[in-house]
């Protein structure tokens, strides 16, 4: 393995692993790239904070610098909660989160493991009825042992799309007609119808939106 490579991998060993990218990178691993490249600063970790900024500088022999605050504000772990009488399954959520942790299926209610779930916080944007918070921190502490098991869940989720877009390529350039599927889930999750198409699903996720809106402003 070149010499690079085996100092991004000692780099991601030393990144938190919740996926979060507000380093501005797709994923922890390509951050760790970045840096061993000398294309990125070492303070661009939020969820590391400046334990995880002291380590990588002991590792690379660099000047400590203090967090980017244009990266985000550290702090502990936050845990997303899907509120389930608003939820109405569309699956984006599923699709955003890189370590799927995120079950559910087309048209059926989700919900978070938490044991699963590392606070990246990218699933509540891609929510079309805002029916995904940040819980308050939980006191559990992120643990190295975490971090480790999120990379695994991060790279079979990235494995799995990989051999699906390619199976996907393959038929397409077979001249086969480019088949409809679910979103991508987790692997226990029970499989979904296949999905609306574009238009009649804008339309569902405007009506629920309004919909689910009335609701919560609906006096009691």
């Amino acid at each position: 393995m070149p010499a690079v490579s085996l100092l991004a991998e000692r780099i991601d060993a030393l990144l938190p692993q919740t996926q979060c990218t507000q380093c501005g990178y797709a994923g922890c691993r390509p951050y760790a790239q970045a840096i061993a490249d000398d294309l990125a600063p070492i303070n661009r970790c939020p969820p590391g904070g400046e334990d995880g900024v002291a380590a990588l500088a002991a590792l690379l022999d660099r000047p400590v610098l203090p967090l980017d605050p244009a990266c985000g504000e550290p702090g502990p772990l936050r845990l997303a909660r899907i509120e389930e009488r608003h939820c109405i399954g569309c699956t984006l959520c599923i699709a955003a989160c890189p370590v799927d942790a995120i079950l559910g299926a087309n048209k059926r209610m989700h919900t978070v493991l938490d044991d699963w779930c590392t606070g990246c916080g990218l699933c509540v944007p891609v929510c079309p009825v805002d029916c995904i918070v940040m819980d308050p921190p939980t006191g559990r502490p992120w643990t190295d042992d975490d971090a480790t098991r999120a990379r695994a869940r991060h790279q079979r989720r990235n494995t799995r799309l990989s051999q699906a877009s390619a199976e996907r390529d393959a038929r397409l350039a077979a001249g086969a007609p480019a088949e409809l599927s679910p979103p991508s889930t987790a692997e226990p999750c029970t499989p979904g119808a296949a999905p609306a198409p574009d238009a009649r699903k804008q339309a569902v996720i405007a009506d629920a939106l309004a919909r689910a809106r009335a609701r919560r402003t609906k006096p009691a």
